[in-house]
């Protein structure tokens, strides 16, 4: 799944100059990370939604990449399936509970490479008050200059969620028992 992430690492790895523990701010403003989720509806056909507010920071170490970290803050309500009573069933107690729980947070707590150069950013998700240690397997996009002087770097991430493990009650059957998140970010370094 993690395709050009050994390659990239090696690059960075030459780099590491330039690179070494470098501060990244997700750039929302500009649009250019996406939180994304898909779920099977009753089994039949994929939901697809996204998060449109969110705010977070990464930390990338070429010379050592299992010291970097990741810190992102979601705003539950801004859920988006493009459709608006089902966002707002998903905002109900019956899924985020968004009122009592208006925030969901990831937080690193190490990062695997392993020898084919895959890399598992493992840390602790909190949504809807439940916090579980999750995987996030990540693939580094590219890095560089930008047209404005400043320097990017991405990364792309999946992981699935059992819903009965973050507490959601609702229960649309065994096909509808796992959501799929896609996390694509761009951090400006800061």
């Amino acid at each position: 799944m993690i395709r050009a992430f050994a390659l990239t690492l090696s690059l960075l790895l030459g780099l590491s100059g330039q690179l070494h523990a470098t501060e990244y701010k997700i750039d929302t403003a500009g649009a250019h990370a996406f939180i994304q989720f898909k779920i099977k509806h009753l089994g039949y056909s994929w939901l697809y939604g996204r998060f449109d507010e969110f705010s977070g920071r990464f930390n990338y170490d070429a010379d050592k990449p299992e010291a970097s970290s990741v810190n992102v803050e979601i705003n539950t309500a801004s859920l988006n399936s493009n459709h608006a009573e089902r966002d707002k069933h998903l905002r109900s107690e019956d899924f985020l509970y968004v009122d009592e729980f208006p925030k969901a947070t990831f937080k690193s707590k190490r990062i695997e490479v392993d020898d084919e150069g895959e890399a598992d950013i493992v840390g602790d998700l909190t949504l809807r008050g439940v916090t579980r240690e999750v995987t996030l397997e990540a693939e580094m996009i590219g890095h560089g200059k930008d047209p404005w002087g400043g320097y990017r770097m991405g990364f792309e991430a999946e992981a699935e969620l059992r819903l009965k493990d973050f507490g959601i009650p609702m229960d649309l059957g065994p096909a509808s028992d796992t959501v799929e998140i896609i996390i694509s970010v761009e951090g400006v370094r800061q």
